[in-house]
């Protein structure tokens, strides 16, 4: 370019750089939009996606930080489920949704057994949880568990015959109201939602089912 020629654009801005025409809505319209977009939503939304939707120069995190707050002590809670963000109603209120909520079958102590020792393991092969349990694994039980999206296939093992793991996912992180795995539900827990039968193991009397699950807390870290 020669000195009678004129700039484009100022020399210390590059050609194909912009400033941005629209300044970020402020932190309380921003709160709004988050608001909205987790109500909308049927499933748990992350900090990514509302970034992807909300305008240009926004901040969803220290949006969904306001909200969090905003929401404290109200019927609903703005929950972490993962790495995503929904609305939950407040654990002391949950016994007013108990007739909406639908049954869930139960399942299997091969398949609780199972999905305890993915949770705590994971990612872990078909070969660890059945040296875990000293049993064989069945498919049935497998495929039950991903019937259900409680687990999904993991990285393979990077060792002879890359074998497939397994691990839990957000749907089952979501129904029981967990952050991560590490907030795992005990026997009790699982029983009060009926997902495990309250009858105890053939061949023992229930003084003898509580003991033996006290000392081998099946979701106990």
């Amino acid at each position: 370019m020669t000195e009678d020629q004129p700039a484009d654009h100022p020399p210390d801005q590059p050609a194909d750089t912009a400033p941005s025409l629209f300044a970020a809505p402020p932190m309380g319209e921003q709160e709004r939009m988050v608001e909205a977009i987790l109500f909308a939503s049927a499933d748990p939304v992350t900090v990514a996606d509302l970034a992807d939707r909300m305008p240009h120069g926004a901040d969803p995190a220290e949006a969904l930080a306001h909200l969090r707050r905003r929401y404290e002590g109200r019927g609903v809670h703005l929950t972490r489920v993962g790495d995503a963000y929904a609305f939950r109603t407040a654990p002391d209120l949950g016994f007013l949704m108990q007739k909406e909520v639908v049954e869930t079958r139960k399942l299997s102590r091969a398949a609780i057994e199972t999905l305890a020792i993915i949770a705590y393991h994971q990612p872990a092969t078909r070969a660890e949880i059945e040296e875990i349990r000293g049993v064989a694994v069945s498919r049935g039980t497998i495929d039950q568990l991903l019937e259900l999206e409680w687990i999904r296939l993991g990285r393979r093992r990077m060792s002879p015959g890359r074998p497939v793991t397994f691990v839990v996912t957000q749907t089952f992180l979501d129904h029981f109201g967990l952050e991560s795995a590490r907030d795992l539900p005990g026997v009790k827990e699982l029983r009060a939602a009926g997902l495990l039968d309250n009858r105890p193991p053939p061949g023992a009397t229930p003084d003898e089912d509580e003991e033996a699950t006290g000392q081998s807390e099946m979701f106990e870290e």
